[in-house]
């Protein structure tokens, strides 16, 4: 073997010797050898990941109309309940004076109003077909909308109201069938109906009423007002509006339920213009009009591959950094892991793990910037670590059909060493069983070694 010039073998031994090794030259691609030694070794495994905020609400238009005032400015920190923007609807409020209409009428009436001569079981049938297909109707619209908090009170209202529907109906129809086999009360079968047929009434004029008391906006959690919706395109709010046509109220009411799901806002979307709502605004269903994001405390979002996820779990520290932030880290601590998977940027299999995010630093000791939600980053999740163990570099262990081994260094001869990897940190991998520390190993050119070769 040729012997590198004493200068340059002289450089390559300061430059290796931290960590034990002596090179038997200098040459690029040679073989070096070096020892086991003891030390602290961390597995780190890399993700990528997104800032994310502790919650986020969108307020949406309940009901076609115009922004007719925004309480709050925008960047204003609201608490829950404050009133953020108020929607004026004509329909809505012309909904409600018919649904009013109708509950007293029906009231006044007794829900009736039958001459002598009616077929109460064809009334009966009526009143259920129409109550069926409107409560079905309804469902599906509640069921369409997007915000979970909303599309649930919906769906609750609708079903209360249902089922008070069907046990009056219930009573109503054994009268009437007690009617017909004449063996029953006229006038207390015609009180069922008409207490059934109020029922829907009041159905009707409740959604009425809930739709013009939520033109008010206000704040379900405390936050930070950002107009508009969320940049993540936020799922459009409920519509009590698009429920009501269906429940009662005459032509218009179908007539405002037909407006607000092709209504729209006014506000052209795209580069160098605002989409934020402003008074004057005509907005339709669903329309966002204000965003509540919760900042008082952030997390991340990181999507770890299937190769590395079994080795994650929650307590798990890490150092997050910021592309927005070059130069600081900030610390992290893994809180759960989805059991379900989703897929990666790069197309494979990865599943979702959220922590929550400190303080960070910089390398001088100044603190970072507080990141804001939807920033990316990368999360070094700290997975493994071993303590005061017997490690090598790298480079030094090798696979042979399936198993790690290194070329172990005994009596000046190299030979193949089967060992037990540990724990895998980037520079330097703990050996847990296989050779110990001081023993010396080829660190370098592991693949230019034979077994029983001379090795100084």
């Amino acid at each position: 073997m040729r012997r590198a010039p004493l200068a340059a073998l002289i450089g390559v031994t300061a430059a290796l010797v931290s960590f034990g090794v002596a090179a038997c030259t200098g040459s690029p691609g040679a073989v070096s050898v070096g020892s086991a030694a003891r030390s602290d070794v961390t597995e780190i495994v890399d993700s990528s990941a997104t800032i994310t905020a502790k919650a986020v609400a969108t307020l949406t238009a309940p009901a076609a109309g115009t922004v007719a005032t925004l309480a709050v400015a925008p960047g204003a920190t609201v608490q829950p309940g404050q009133v953020v923007a108020v929607i004026d609807s004509p329909s809505a409020q012309q909904q409600l004076q018919e649904a009013t209409t109708t509950l007293a009428a029906a009231r006044n009436t007794g829900g009736g109003g039958f001459s002598g001569g009616t077929d109460l079981a064809a009334v009966q049938k009526r009143t259920d077909d129409a109550a069926a297909k409107a409560f079905d109707s309804a469902r599906q619209a509640a069921s369409a909308v997007g915000d979970p908090a909303v599309r649930d009170a919906l769906l609750a209202q609708l079903d209360a109201a249902a089922q008070q529907y069907a046990s009056l109906a219930a009573t109503s129809r054994s009268l009437v069938n007690s009617v017909q086999r004449g063996i029953g009360n006229v006038s207390a079968a015609v009180s069922a109906l008409g207490a059934a047929q109020r029922a829907q009434a009041q159905s009707a004029y409740d959604l009425a009423r809930s739709t013009v008391d939520s033109l008010t906006l206000r704040a379900p959690i405390a936050g930070v007002v950002q107009f508009g919706g969320a940049s993540s395109g936020a799922a459009g709010g409920g519509s009590l509006t698009n429920l009501l046509g269906s429940l009662g109220g005459g032509a218009s009411g179908a007539a405002a339920g037909a407006a607000g799901a092709a209504g729209g806002t006014a506000a052209a979307a795209g580069p160098g213009v605002d989409d934020a709502a402003a008074v004057g605004t005509q907005v339709g269903i669903g329309s966002p009009i204000a965003t509540i994001v919760d900042v008082s405390s952030l997390g991340l979002i990181a999507q770890v591959d299937e190769t590395d996820i079994l080795l994650v779990s929650p307590g798990v520290p890490a150092n997050v950094e910021l592309d927005a932030a070059p130069g600081a880290t900030y610390h992290a601590t893994v809180q759960n892991i989805d059991v379900l998977p989703t897929t990666s940027t790069s197309g494979g299999v990865a599943y979702r793990v959220r922590l929550s995010l400190g303080a960070g630093t910089y390398s001088d000791g100044r603190p970072a910037p507080t990141p804001r939600p939807g920033m990316s980053a990368v999360a070094h999740l700290s997975v493994r670590q071993a303590h005061d163990t017997v490690t090598v570099p790298a480079a030094a262990v090798f696979s042979v059909d399936g198993h790690d081994a290194v070329w172990l260094v005994r009596g000046g001869k190299a030979v193949q060493t089967p060992v037990t990897v540990g724990v895998q940190g980037q520079d330097r991998v703990e050996i847990s069983h296989g050779i110990g520390a001081g023993d010396q190993i080829v660190v370098r050119g592991t693949d230019l070694v034979k077994d029983g070769q001379s090795l100084p």
